[in-house]
């Protein structure tokens, strides 16, 4: 892909108004653009109900384009949907800059973001992929020397614009991801605790809500894709049971098929989750469609049947009016400040009535002999009576299923 060298990246933001693209849409691809670090110098939008073929905005407004280039000191121009291979080099010879679409700019923020080595799998499958039909056009480079949009993630050499040995690294980055898959898959079953996984539109609030409730210390920030790498915490509700809160990436309209595809590894664990908390971000003028957004990705992935609460966040911004969200009733949607921990004791009573019970009334009597079953019988059931006799310890209470199935041979009653 084009590199921009050691220069900054000044570009020109282009965008469409049509059925696909709207408004948020375009003022989303201002913030993206920031995200990534460029200066963004000027805008330009065309109302048009068909994207043109050829400069994806019709002949005249792409010749515009091109001279309000020159007249900004523009280096590149940021289109605000992905762009065919004939659309970035008619729009590259025309303007004679680099020219970036929306999901290059997606795949470039999740390359500065990503820390781990799944993550970092993940988003050079997804760049790879994206890459793959772009290799004839003009300017596009896989070399990684410089710097600039498009310059990070994969590529080392010349082999890399060899079409046959980008297949080849695809197969061996999915291969690499199916075995991550596969012990994430072990680990799952073999967990101990029930799974929340949070989700939500990016920078709606996630990782601040992760803090608050674990104290977990994730980065947060006012920036899109600031969590990439998913973290999980434990946390000790209300009625004494352990769960794991897990943290995932944010959603974003017109997300990377690429990017959904590369990252469904991460997004299984959403699938596995026994509750979902659906962040949302309150102070948004456009709440409901970011609900929206998210919910699509989630019916994508064949989640429908885990309950879901939807945590209406930023009421520290917003004040406390309500907020009615289509589909989903007032005991599943509370209305919380992350930031300040209002009404977070209101969402952990939702929690707690709404995880599936994963306990059992159940009567024990466990072996002197066998303390280590009494004490991981505890981590995570209610023991509302114990009675030491002659021959054990009996037990009464409501027990963690997994741990009944365990110890089935000292059930008593």
């Amino acid at each position: 892909m084009i590199s921009t060298e050691n220069k900054s990246t000044k570009a020109l933001l282009l965008g469409m108004l049509n059925d696909i693209s709207d408004e948020d849409s375009f003022k989303e691809l201002k913030l993206l653009a920031e995200t990534a670090g460029v200066e963004v110098v000027g805008e330009a939008v065309q109302k048009r109900n068909k994207i043109d073929p050829a400069y994806y905005v019709g002949k005249g407004k792409a010749e515009e384009v091109a001279q309000a280039v020159k007249t900004l000191g523009a280096n590149a121009v940021i289109c605000d949907d992905e762009l065919s291979p004939v659309q970035i080099r008619n729009l590259e010879d025309l303007t004679g800059v680099q020219i970036i679409d929306r999901t290059m700019l997606i795949l470039d923020i999740f390359a500065q973001r990503a820390k781990t080595s799944e993550g970092k799998i993940q988003v050079e499958l997804a760049q790879l992929q994206y890459m793959m039909p772009r290799l004839t056009g003009k300017g596009i480079e896989l070399s990684q020397e410089g710097g600039g949009i498009g310059t990070r993630g994969p590529g080392e050499t010349k082999l890399e614009t060899d079409r046959r040995h980008i297949r080849r690294r695809i197969h061996h980055l999915k291969e690499e991801l199916e075995d991550i898959q596969k012990s994430r898959k072990i680990i799952t079953q073999s967990r101990a605790y029930p799974v929340i996984s949070l989700i939500g539109y990016t920078n709606a609030g996630k990782s601040t809500l992760m803090n608050a409730l674990t104290n977990a210390g994730v980065k947060t920030g006012d920036r899109l894709f600031e969590t990439l790498d998913t973290t999980t915490r434990g946390l000790i509700l209300q009625d004494g049971r352990k769960v794991l809160l897990s943290d995932t990436v944010g959603f974003i309209r017109k997300l990377p098929h690429q990017l959904v595809d590369a990252f469904r590894a991460t997004l299984e664990e959403v699938k596995e989750a026994d509750l979902l908390i659906h962040v949302a971000d309150g102070s948004s003028p456009t709440v409901e469609e970011d609900i929206a957004v998210v919910n699509s990705v989630l019916k994508e992935l064949g989640v429908e049947k885990t309950p879901i609460i939807i945590a209406i966040n930023k009421i520290d911004i917003t004040g406390d009016t309500a907020i009615f969200i289509e589909g989903y009733n007032k005991d599943s949607t509370i209305e919380i400040s992350a930031l300040t921990g209002k009404n977070l004791d209101k969402l952990l009573d939702a929690i707690c009535r709404m995880l599936p019970s994963n306990r059992r009334k159940a009567e024990l009597l466990i072996p002197y002999d066998n303390a280590s079953a009494l004490n991981e019988i505890h981590q995570n059931s209610a023991i509302s009576e114990t009675e030491y006799l002659d021959e054990g310890v009996k037990i009464k209470g409501e027990i963690d299923i997994a741990k009944l199935k365990k110890y089935e041979k000292y059930i008593i009653g």
